[in-house]
Parts: structure tokens; C-alpha cells; sequence
């Protein structure tokens, strides 16, 4: 039973067992029963708890037989307890016992602990002395830890920056620029808050002006160093073409060069018809052309350097990437293209006196080449910084100015030779060009229409030459009195006359020098219009439409002009009008071997469907029948004169007997002058009748048919 049972039961001890059994008596089992769980409950339950248990007895009526009960629980109790003490007392006094001996070895045991415990203090102090060393050296170990850890963090950001200055020094400003924004992104955060991370960060924004500012000087140092060295570069992509082109030829045109020489061998085998121009021309596609120099010649065992040798483009890829890298990417594009553009302008601005030389024009074309040259390396070697179209929009300006201005200043051109030199020249650039990837059609257009400018300017010349040919020519047989002189003229004109080769030395050639001089010289106006018609990219047939179309042009109006000429002009005799007759005569029968020659130098068969035919027949029918006219005309004028003349003595002698008839004087010297003038006759083909022709007085005409007569008794 617990504390608070036992207090309560004391309680209620004033009742009398004389009066608890009474009531037990008249108790009725539930109420016995009753009590027995109120007892359980209280002895089972804290005593915080009791008070509703306690509260219900004491609202019963059992009040007293409850207190019964409960003391005898009590009592119960209490002899359980004293059993249980008295089994358990002499354990508790055998207990008691040993806590005395205890006690004594416990005091003794404290002697021994205060005794070890001060010779442990005693012996623990130099200990003690060790262990605070120990803890400065710990706490020394580890600010030196922590210490070597900064250091750890900071030794980079100092040895980055270090290297920073270095590559600033030796303006390595995108190493410098990387170094940079690794120090920044990565070096200062891991170093912490320090002043010097400080300084070095408020620096960071500066270095990185001072990087971009400089870079640009950098661009712009090397845009006006090639601006000033396109002509360099151009020159140099143009000598690479050119050995290109060479190397490219070299295959293709051996075949047509042999069939060339082939062919002018057989013409030569033809009587008259080689040339000492054909040894001197050789193959006209291999001839090279004044004012263009021989790459492959000059540099034969030397590699021509390209562009990229000649230039240092690390500028512009220098500040492309920096720039990239400061996110200004577009900025520097943007000034990048609007710097190109102006240079283009300039580029593409000819100089005034371009027209005068070669020269000019080769420098100009050295700077265009030189600037598309490294518009096109820096397109294939940076991503974005120019683009294909960029690059087309500036060629198709620099197109339309570069065709304007060869129109503009090639008509100011009056050489043939400068013209053609041109020609090969824009060649050369247009093919330079085109192996860079840039269209050049428009300039093969303009070079067909330059050479209708290149015929006219031919004709002039020619015009000169043809005029020269006649001022000089004396209009009289050829005299040879050697094989060898007999071969030379042989060579230069095809003549076919087995007659005259049959007669002894020495004879004369029926013609005069104007015969294979004009005959030479339309020869060499045809290779004239062959260069210029090389390279053009033409098919043989349009070739040899070109040349027949010119050469047409120098038969029909240029030597036609230049034969009326010498036929009209005043103080021309009779001879001269009867040798320009027989010339005509010589070249019309040439006419034909001047197209087997054109078929030859041009490959194109003489009887390809549409293929022009040469008008130098009816050209020559045309001179003759001039020429006959001005003799008749001459020949009337003449008799006209001797019949006007007053000192004649129109009535006949007297006959003497025995002596014959005599004629008057004035008939005398009529007949005398026209024995002298049909002596001239002679030498034309058939009889001077047969070219009596023109419609004359009929006096004229009645002593031209008695002296006709005449002459054929005779």
C-alpha cells in the first residue's frame, strides 16, 4: 500500500470495531464488493488521483465498513511487510557490516587517490606545459594552412595578372584579352575580398578599353597598309593567274599550235603562199603580246607568293576576336565593311591619264585585284566578318565602274598595239577574277565591243599603210634577175604562172611592188584580228566569222578608198592607170588563197554553212573598171588636145609622081602618140579592142577602129 492509502486509513481509525463489524454484518455482498474495488483502485492509482474514489465512500452510507475493510487491508499489509523485513534483515545487517569495512578501505582508497593525484598534478604540469606548446603549435599549423590556402587562391590571380602585363608589353591583346576574363570570371572570386583583387578588378574595365583601343589602331594600320600595297597584291594574284593559265595551256594549245604550224606549212607548200610572216608569227595563241610580261619566263624555277605571303591579316583576326570576345562583334563588322566600301571607291576611281599608257591601266587593275584579293581571303578565313553576298555587292559596283571607265578611257585610244595590249590585260584580270570565284562575263562583252573600236582604230592604220604602199610604188614590172630574188617575191605572193617561171633570167614579174606589199599586208591585218581574238573564250567559228568580217571591211572600204585614190589623183599617165589594172587583176586572182589562209590560221573549213565569204573580187572588178574608165577618159582628153591645137595643117601634101600618098602631120602625130599608148595596151590580158568599151565621139571611136585595124594587119 502506498504513503497516501496509509494516511488516509489513519484518518478514519476513530471508528470502533465494534461498530465496523456491525456494519459488515448487515453489508450486502455488492457493497463487499464494491469496497474491494475501491481498495484495488486505490492501490493501483496515484494519490493525485483518489480524490473521485474517496469522494464516492464518503457519499455512501458503508462510510464505516468501507474504514473496516480498509484497516484490515492495512494490517495485511503491514504483516506483509514485516515478513518480507524479516527475511531480508540479515542480508541488511551483513550489509551494514561490510559498508563499515567498505569505509575503511575507502579511506584509504582516498589516501591513495589524493596521494597518485598529487604526484599525477606534480608529474602533469610539464605535460600540461607540452600540451599549451602543442595547441600554439596546432593553432600555428593552422594559420599556416589557412595561410597557404589563400595563397593557394591568390598566387594565380598574381601569376595571371603578371601575365596579363607581359602579354599587354608584347601586345598580345587576345591572349592578354582571355587572360583577362579568366582572372575575371574565375582567379578573382576564388581569391576573396582583398584590396589588391580590388585594385585589379576596378582595372579590369580599363585594360579592356585599352585592348579594343588599340586593336582598332592595329585595324586600321593594316587597312591603309594594304590600301597602299594592292597594287603589290594584285600584281602578284595576276602573276600567279597567269603562271596558272600558262601551265593550264600548256597542254591544250601544243595540239593546236602543231596543227597551226602544220597548216601554214602546207599553205607554204602552196605556191606564194607562206610568208616570211608565218616564220615570224609561228603559233599566234603562243605569241606573246608587248607591254605583258612573261611570268613563266621571268620566274621559270621561282614559286609566286600568294596573298596571304605578302600580307599579315593577324590584325584583322586579332581584332575580330577581341572584339567577339567584348561582344562588339557587330560594331566591328559594321566598321570593317564601311572602311572596305570607301577604299572601294577610291580603288575603282581611274586616274585621269590612265588612257596614255599601259601602264596605268596595269596598275589600276593590279589595285582592283589586290583589293577583291583580300576581300576573298578574309571571306574563306573568318566566320561572318564578310559574307558572300557582301563580297558580290561589291564586285557588282566595282563591275559597272571598271566597264565605265574601259569605255570611257579606251576611246581615247588610237594605237592598235596599245588597244591590243589592253585587250590581253583585261584578259589577264578577268581570268584572275574569275579563279577567285567573281562573274566576269560584262568584261568579255566589253571586250567584244572594244574590238569593233580595234578594227576601226586597224583600218586607219592600215589606211596609212596602204597609202604609203602606193606613194611609194613606181608602178612598173617587177625585175628579178636571180632565183633567189625570183623566190623571195614568190614567197610573198602566191603567183601561179608556169610561163614565167619557164623564161630564162632575167624577167620580169607582170606586176609591181604594190602586189605583195598590199597582199602582205592584209596577211598581217588578218593575225592583227586573230590576237585580238584569242582568250575571248570564241568557238573557232565565231573567230573566223570575226576575221572575214573585218578583213571585208579592209578590202571594201579601206584599200578600195585607197586604189580611187591613186586612180583619181591628178598627174597619174596612162602606165601607171594600166599597171593598176594588171595589180588589180594579180590580186583579185590572190583572193582565194586568202581564204584557204584564214581557214588555215583558224581551223573552220572554208565551206562551213554560213560561214562569210571574202568581197575582195568584186573590190578589185570594181578598181579595174575605175581605172579602164580613167584611161578612156585620159585618152579622149589627149586626142581631144592634139585635135585643138591650132598649128595643124589640116589639108594633105601635093602629090609628087612616083612618090606614095602621104598623110598630113597632125595625123602623123596622132598615130605616133597612139602607137606609143597601144604599146602600153599590150601588156594587159587580150586586145586593146576588147577594152574599147566606153562609149567615145564618133570621130574617136572612127581612128580608134582604123588604128585598131592597124594593128591587127600588123
Amino acid at each position: 500500500m502506498t504513503h497516501g492509502a496509509r494516511s488516509v486509513l489513519g484518518r478514519c481509525s476513530p471508528l470502533t470495531s465494534a461498530s465496523s463489524t456491525a456494519i459488515c454484518r448487515m453489508a450486502s455482498v455488492e457493497t463487499a464488493a464494491e469496497h474491494e474495488r475501491i481498495l484495488r483502485e486505490i492501490e493501483s492509482t496515484d494519490t493525485n488521483c483518489i480524490g473521485p474514489t474517496l469522494r464516492s465512500v464518503y457519499d455512501g452510507q458503508e462510510h464505516g465498513l468501507f474504514m473496516e475493510k480498509l484497516d484490515v487491508r492495512i494490517r495485511n499489509h503491514d504483516r506483509e511487510i514485516e515478513k518480507m523485513c524479516n527475511h531480508h534483515f540479515q542480508g541488511f545487517v551483513d550489509s551494514i557490516t561490510e559498508l563499515l569495512k567498505v569505509r575503511g578501505e575507502a579511506q584509504k582508497l582516498k589516501s591513495q587517490v589524493i596521494e597518485t593525484n598529487n604526484r599525477l598534478q606534480d608529474d602533469g604540469k610539464e605535460l600540461i606545459g607540452s600540451m599549451e606548446e602543442l595547441k600554439r603549435c596546432r593553432v600555428q599549423q593552422r594559420n599556416i594552412a589557412t595561410t597557404i590556402d589563400k595563397l593557394t587562391h591568390c598566387l594565380p590571380v598574381l601569376e595571371m595578372y603578371s601575365r596579363l602585363q607581359e602579354q599587354m608589353k608584347a601586345k598580345r591583346y587576345y591572349p592578354a584579352l582571355r587572360t583577362l576574363e579568366q582572372l575575371e570570371q574565375t582567379c578573382l572570386p576564388r581569391a576573396g575580398q582583398y584590396r589588391f583583387c580590388s585594385i585589379m578588378a576596378e582595372n579590369i574595365p580599363k585594360l579592356r578599353t585599352q585592348i579594343r583601343d588599340t586593336a582598332m589602331t592595329q585595324l586600321r594600320d593594316f587597312l591603309e597598309s594594304i590600301r597602299k600595297h594592292s597594287d603589290k597584291i594584285g600584281e602578284t594574284a595576276i602573276k600567279q593567274a597567269q603562271v596558272q593559265r600558262s601551265l593550264d595551256s600548256s597542254i591544250s594549245t601544243q595540239p593546236r599550235a602543231l596543227i597551226g604550224r602544220r597548216s601554214r606549212k602546207e599553205v607554204s607548200a602552196t605556191p606564194g603562199v607562206g610568208t616570211e610572216r608565218d616564220v615570224h608569227f609561228g603559233s599566234p595563241v603562243s605569241q606573246q603580246d608587248s607591254g605583258i610580261r612573261d611570268v613563266e619566263d621571268d620566274e621559270e624555277d621561282e614559286e609566286v607568293p600568294g596573298a596571304q605571303d605578302l600580307v599579315d591579316f593577324s590584325p584583322v583576326y586579332r581584332c575580330l576576336h577581341i572584339y567577339t570576345v567584348l561582344g562588339l562583334r557587330d560594331t566591328f563588322e559594321n566598321y570593317y565593311r564601311k572602311q572596305r566600301r570607301k577604299q572601294a571607291r577610291l580603288v575603282l576611281q581611274p586616274h585621269s591619264n590612265m588612257h596614255e599608257t599601259l601602264e596605268g591601266y596595269r596598275r589600276y587593275f593590279n589595285q582592283i585585284v589586290g583589293f577583291f584579293v583580300v576581300e576573298d581571303h578574309v571571306l574563306h578565313t573568318t566566320q561572318g566578318l564578310v559574307n558572300r553576298a557582301y563580297v558580290e555587292e561589291l564586285w557588282e559596283l566595282a563591275l559597272s565602274k571598271i566597264v565605265a571607265a574601259l569605255r570611257t578611257h579606251s576611246s581615247y585610244c588610237d594605237d592598235p598595239d596599245l588597244v591590243l595590249d589592253l585587250k590581253n590585260l583585261i584578259v589577264l584580270f578577268a581570268d584572275t577574277l574569275q579563279g577567285y570565284g567573281f562573274p566576269v562575263s560584262q568584261l568579255f562583252d566589253m571586250l567584244l565591243e572594244m574590238r569593233e573600236q580595234y578594227g576601226e582604230i586597224l583600218l586607219k592604220r592600215w589606211n596609212v599603210t596602204f597609202r604609203q604602199v602606193l606613194d611609194q610604188d613606181n608602178f612598173s614590172p617587177i625585175p628579178v634577175s636571180t632565183e633567189q630574188q625570183y623566190r623571195h617575191y614568190t614567197s610573198q605572193f602566191p603567183l601561179q604562172d608556169p610561163e614565167l617561171e619557164k623564161l630564162p633570167f632575167p624577167k620580169k614579174f607582170p606586176f609591181s611592188e604594190f602586189v605583195p606589199k598590199v597582199y602582205c599586208q592584209i596577211k598581217e591585218f588578218i593575225y592583227a584580228c586573230l590576237k585580238y581574238s584569242e582568250d575571248l573564250h570564241l568557238s573557232s567559228t565565231e573567230v573566223d566569222d570575226m576575221i572575214r568580217k573585218s578583213t571585208n571591211l579592209l578590202l571594201t572600204r579601206t584599200l578600195s578608198h585607197c586604189l580611187q585614190y591613186a586612180i583619181k589623183k591628178k598627174n597619174v599617165g596612162l602606165a601607171e592607170l594600166v599597171q593598176v589594172i594588171i595589180n588589180t587583176t594579180h590580186l583579185e586572182q590572190s583572193c582565194h588563197f586568202l581564204e584557204e589562209f584564214i581557214s588555215n590560221i583558224t581551223n573552220v573549213p572554208p565551206d562551213t554553212v554560213n560561214a562569210t565569204k571574202l568581197y575582195g573580187t568584186s573590190t578589185f572588178k570594181d578598181a579595174r573598171h575605175a581605172a579602164e574608165a580613167e584611161i578612156y577618159t585620159n585618152l579622149n582628153a589627149k586626142i581631144d588636145q592634139f585635135l585643138q591645137l591650132a598649128d595643124y595643117n589640116w589639108l594633105a601634101a601635093e602629090q609628087r609622081v612616083g612618090t606614095p600618098l602621104t598623110a598630113s602631120d597632125y595625123l602623123i602625130d596622132l598615130i605616133a602618140f597612139l602607137n606609143s599608148t597601144f604599146a602600153v595596151f599590150t601588156n594587159l590580158p587580150g586586145t586593146p579592142v576588147e577594152h574599147a568599151t566606153l562609149p567615145v565621139s564618133g570621130w574617136t571611136e572612127s581612128i580608134l577602129y582604123t588604128v585598131s585595124n592597124l594593128f591587127q594587119e600588123l
